[in-house]
């Protein structure tokens, strides 16, 4: 079995897996868009979800300790949020998971952990090329992640990803999110371990596109 090394410098490999991140995610918009195959496309969510992350970490430079540190860290922490979340409404208001994402312990997907640690690593590469001090990258990259989090929510409820008690988004959810997502990124600009990640742009311009296109197809719906 070829290493993680060989796989993301091989350059058919990895020219092969640039093609194929946008293609995943431009099959999920069809697929969950056209009534023939949404059920169908709603049960690979959390198949997306997992190797989405996976090609992604593919890329990522010289693993270390504290690399992996940060990514058990971020799923565990993301997982725990929406744990008490769930079951408090406290930290993002009233709401609860539907089926879409897959298996779930406690009553939240497993795959919620994978949706954080995709987010939080992935912008946080991109904060890197930033130019400013950590304070300013990090308002600005915690902004951004709330700014996708507008784009998730109506495609989540559509879709059956989870659901808000009396049908309406609380402004504290957008709150909620900022302060965890600036609370991660914190934590992955200051680990030791190299931010550098070829695909990380290309996955987060992909989930932006993901979701901006959801959103803009229901509304023509």
């Amino acid at each position: 079995m070829a290493s993680l090394s060989s796989i993301k410098n091989n350059s058919s490999i990895q020219r092969t897996i640039f093609v194929v991140v946008p293609l995943m995610h431009l099959a999920g918009i069809v697929g969950l868009q056209l009534s023939l195959s949404e059920s169908l496309f709603k049960a690979l969510v959390p198949f997306h979800l997992l190797s989405s992350l996976v090609l992604l970490l593919i890329f990522h430079e010289n693993w270390n300790r504290s690399a992996v540190i940060f990514c058990v860290f971020t799923y565990l922490v993301g997982f725990s949020v929406e744990a008490l979340g769930v079951h408090t409404g406290v930290i993002f208001g009233h709401y609860h998971y539907g089926e879409t994402l897959g298996t779930k312990l406690i009553d939240i997907p497993l795959t919620i952990g994978i949706n954080w640690l995709a987010l939080i690593y992935s912008t946080g590469i991109v904060m890197e090329k930033i130019k400013g001090n950590s304070f300013f990258k990090l308002i600005i990259a915690a902004a951004a992640i709330v700014g996708i989090d507008v784009l998730i929510e109506p495609v989540a409820i559509r879709l059956d990803f989870w659901s808000w008690e009396n049908g309406w988004i609380p402004l504290q959810n957008y709150l909620a999110w900022y302060i965890v997502a600036f609370g991660l990124l914190a934590f992955f600009h200051f680990s030791n371990f190299i931010k550098q990640n070829r695909l990380a742009p290309l996955f987060l311009l992909c989930q932006v596109a993901f979701f901006l296109a959801h959103n803009l197809l229901f509304l023509l719906k």
